[in-house]
């Protein structure tokens, strides 16, 4: 017999592997679907891959990649033998367990033993081998197999590495210089000293300089400010501003080209102001909740309806999603994405192709992620009911109620946060900024097909009114949320919130106990009226002035979405720069009418500004630096070598680098892949320099007219992907000096000059059918006929709509607490609350943190 399974498996040696160093094991879930060891078909692990597959989904990958050899796992759970006394028989060990596996929390470990069964399973004629059979496998089999076996779950292995392992201690930590310059960093209004730049900001920790780092991947950005003040000063650590909380922050070393743990950092942080160590945190069964602040109680009573008897539905779309450990916020969004038929179309309509088409790792393939995501959310597969005799089991044992598994969206997660320095940490997360992180993912997974996020997309008109010269300036931008601030002042029962607030300061000063909070009540029509009320520009330059002066601007749609998002902005910083809680409520209605909120353009009698840019200024050594940079431009060398070993011509290895601001390989790569089929792709890098720079023009003030440098090639592409020709974005980054937010303005202002940019991307470039094409088919939700086929893809219509489903947070701040979701389905609201799915009796409608509409019909 030996002989003879030896001979068997002789033509598939050279495909089985042991585990090296590195490789991740998946044997805890299948990579299509949430089938697992204890699932009824059990998990087959490739032993060439090692990723684990259910029953229904191991033939694909055999015929995709000609691997016959897996390992199936079963891991079969049954009730204890009882005693004679009814109670359960003790077992010293259970010998028959050896899988590296989680233990399923959803069985009572003392009313439940768990046995292991694996065997090698040769396709495509399903022949069996059990295990161990060490006496009867060739040596390097039984290797394998014992490897895979020990191996801990991909998972296990994966979340100490991405999450503690990465990050080590700066060596500049200890011994950090400090100025003593007098610079105090106020909670808010924060902006980059030497751009416009309000977001990705970072505040180098010796001279407090504020400054925007570079464009990342998911969609913060910034003009590389921070990195340029290291390059000047040699001041080695920043940290970023908008993500510090009590239990740390993200700090940067520049010379170190990496992120780094700062031990010192509330001492570093102290020295400009900032007190981070106000609020101290603890977890408590995976959620965040705050000790200096009294138990917001009633809260979490209200949001997650307790004390109430709510039913347990279960089926098709009534899945729960297990909590990780602070992910909450997580869950909550996809819940919500994948009750949008748009998203359901474009993942879990497409399942089959998704899945046929996934690359050799669907682990790592978004596409893939989700479509196993919304499939396990929607098909009702892992939200079945109690069988009859489980239920009379229940009621005999007086157990609680039968609450469904869930499903653990951890591969989902380890990919969607993959460099992300906060999401991809096991701390709670602003759900908001997660929406956004989302959204921003499917749209750059979704090039050249149906882009799901579209129908959240809508343009914003921007009025900018010089209050001197009356002249006004309109420019519209892209966006996908609208943030609606909660106005106190506007509370219907301000008195009883004085009067609180006196009894409060009177028990603080006697030292006696607060009084019951007071919860503000906002009216919905004071916080849109507070959104649309025109706002103070700060540092406004007059381009009919030529000069700084005060300005104003109001906002208001150029288009409708489809799905419209309302985030309440009820979160701020306190002047201790601890951040804090609003505590209020809002009746959101169920129906809103935003039509008169419509923008309507120049209007008769308006006078435009001048179209002129604020003049550049530029230190006399940066000018020279800057001339010497163009004669002899720097290219990291080592970057181009590993480029070029990796089979590409060396002049476009050279190129890439150039073109991408050498930032490294990886970003270089990128480029190269992007510009692969241009003529030129292989011709020697020709600077802009090079080259006869033509007349100067120097009409105007000096410096009103931007540089005529080359634009970053990631800018270029950063724009190009939101739809705009390619000689059209790099007009406008020319014309704002690659100020990216700027530039956007400009192409908006610039309508006219697209058509022929246009022209010349179809002469010049790869053809961009689908990036943002607005020239789709004609419906009640699509561009309104006056706008540019060029521009973002918009879905416009009526500006009518119904609240279907809403995020609610509970908890001091975002970065602690929890969150439940209430979506509306087939007519009722139903609660999702982590992996608890009930029909919800009482909708906290009046707490919500984001809220969802839908478009009603022109009908």
């Amino acid at each position: 017999m030996a002989a003879d399974l030896g001979e068997l498996l002789v033509p598939y040696m050279p495909t089985i592997r042991v585990p090296r160093t590195g490789d991740r094991v998946f044997k805890s879930e299948c990579a299509f679907s949430f089938d697992s060891p204890e699932s009824e078909g059990g998990l087959y692990v490739c032993m060439n891959t090692f990723l684990g597959f259910g029953r229904e989904h191991v033939e694909r990958h055999y015929r995709k990649t000609g691997q016959s050899v897996y390992m199936h796992l079963k891991r079969h759970v049954k009730e204890k033998a009882t005693g004679a006394a009814g109670g359960a028989v003790p077992r010293r060990r259970n010998g028959k367990v050896f899988l590296d596996l989680e233990l399923n929390r959803d069985f009572n470990g003392e009313d439940y033993e768990y046995e292991d069964e694996a065997k090698l399973v040769i396709f495509p004629d399903h022949f069996e081998i059990a295990l161990p059979n060490i006496e009867e496998l060739p040596a390097l089999v039984t290797i394998a197999c014992d490897a895979v076996l020990n191996a801990p779950s991909a998972y296990k292995k994966q979340e100490p590495e991405s999450w503690e392992e990465e990050i080590q201690v700066s060596k500049h930590a200890r011994s950090l210089r400090q100025l003593d310059n007098g610079v105090r960093i106020p909670p808010s209004g924060w902006k980059c000293q030497k751009c416009e730049m309000r977001e990705n900001l970072w505040l180098n920790l010796t001279d407090g300089a504020v400054l925007c780092g570079k464009w990342f991947f998911d969609g913060s950005g910034g003009n590389g400010h921070a990195l340029e003040h290291y390059r000047e000063t040699s001041y080695p650590l920043a940290v970023k501003l908008d993500n510090i909380t009590p239990d740390g922050a993200d700090v940067y070393s520049f010379e170190e080209e990496e992120a780094v743990l700062d031990p010192h950092i509330s001492d570093h942080l102290s020295h400009f102001g900032i007190d981070m160590l106000q609020m101290q945190k603890r977890t408590e069964n995976g959620h965040h909740t705050d000790n200096s602040a009294r138990p917001r109680v009633s809260e979490w009573e209200v949001i997650q309806e307790s004390g109430m008897k709510l039913k347990v539905v279960y089926g098709s779309g009534y899945t729960g999603i297990k909590n990780l450990g602070n992910s909450c916020y997580l869950s909550t969004v996809m819940q919500v994405l994948f009750s949008i038929p748009d998203f359901q179309r474009m993942y879990v309509g497409n399942l089959q192709r998704i899945f046929d088409y996934s690359p050799l790792d669907p682990t790592q393939d978004f596409a893939t992620q989700m479509a196993k995501l919304g499939h396990g959310l929607l098909s009702g597969q892992y939200s079945k009911p109690p069988m009859k005799s489980e239920l009379i089991e229940q009621v005999m044992k007086e157990e609680h109620k039968h609450q469904q598994k869930g499903i653990s969206p951890r591969m989902l997660k380890a990919l969607v946060s993959r460099g992300h320095p906060e999401f991809s940490s096991s701390r709670q997360q602003d759900a908001h900024e997660f929406l956004l992180h989302m959204v921003n993912l499917v749209e750059r997974n979704s090039a050249g097909s149906e882009n799901p996020s579209d129908i959240f997309r809508f343009l914003v008109e921007e009025r900018t009114q010089c209050c001197q010269t009356r002249r006004v300036r309109y420019t519209q931008r892209v966006d996908y949320c609208i943030q609606l601030p909660a106005p106190i002042e506007a509370a219907t029962n301000r008195e009883e919130l004085l009067a609180y607030e006196a009894k409060r300061k009177e028990a603080e000063e006697n030292t006696r106990a607060p009084p019951e909070p007071v919860r503000a009540r906002i009216p919905f029509t004071a916080c849109l009226q507070a959104f649309t009320e025109p706002e103070n520009v700060p540092d406004f330059w007059s381009s009919a002035l030529q000069a700084k002066s005060a300005g104003v601007k109001t906002s208001r749609f150029a288009s409708f979405p489809e799905y419209l998002i309302l985030q309440i902005k009820k979160f701020t910083f306190g002047v201790d720069w601890v951040p804090k809680k609003l505590d209020l409520t809002i009746e959101v209605p169920d129906f809103l009418d935003l039509s008169r909120l419509r923008a309507t353009g120049k209007q008769a009698g308006e006078e435009e500004l001048p179209d002129l840019m604020p003049p550049i200024v530029l230190p006399e050594d940066t000018r020279d630096n800057s001339m010497s940079s163009i004669d002899s431009p720097e290219i990291d060398e080592a970057a181009v070598m590993q480029l070029a070993e990796m089979g590409f011509p060396l002049e476009a290895c050279r190129k890439a680098v150039y073109y991408t601001g050498n930032m490294g390989p990886e970003m270089a790569f990128n480029w190269i892949i992007a510009h692969m089929e241009e003529p030129d792709f292989a011709e020697p890098l020709a600077l802009p320099s090079m080259m006869d720079p033509g007349p100067s023009t120097s009409d105007g003030p000096v410096g009103a007219t931007p540089l005529d440098n080359s634009p970053p090639e990631e800018s270029i592409a950063i724009l190009t992907s939101m739809g705009f020709p390619r000689a059209h974005s790099i007009r406008a980054l020319k014309a704002t000096n690659n100020n990216l937010e700027r530039a956007l303005d400009w192409i908006f202002t610039h309508p006219e000059e697209e058509e022929l940019d246009t022209l010349s991307d179809m002469a010049d470039t790869e053809p961009n059918d689908n990036a943002f094409s607005n020239a789709t088919s004609h419906s009640d939700s699509t561009l309104s006929p006056d706008r540019e086929a060029s521009g973002p893809r918009v879905k416009d219509g009526p500006g009518r709509y119904e609240l279907f489903a809403f995020i609610s947070h509970m908890g001091a701040s975002t970065m602690s607490g929890h969150y439940v979701c209430h979506i509306k389905k087939e007519g009722r609201w139903v609660i999702y609350n982590d992996h608890k799915v009930c029909l919800s009796e009482k909708p906290p409608k009046d707490s919500g943190y984001i809220y969802f509409y839908h478009r009603l019909s022109s009908s």
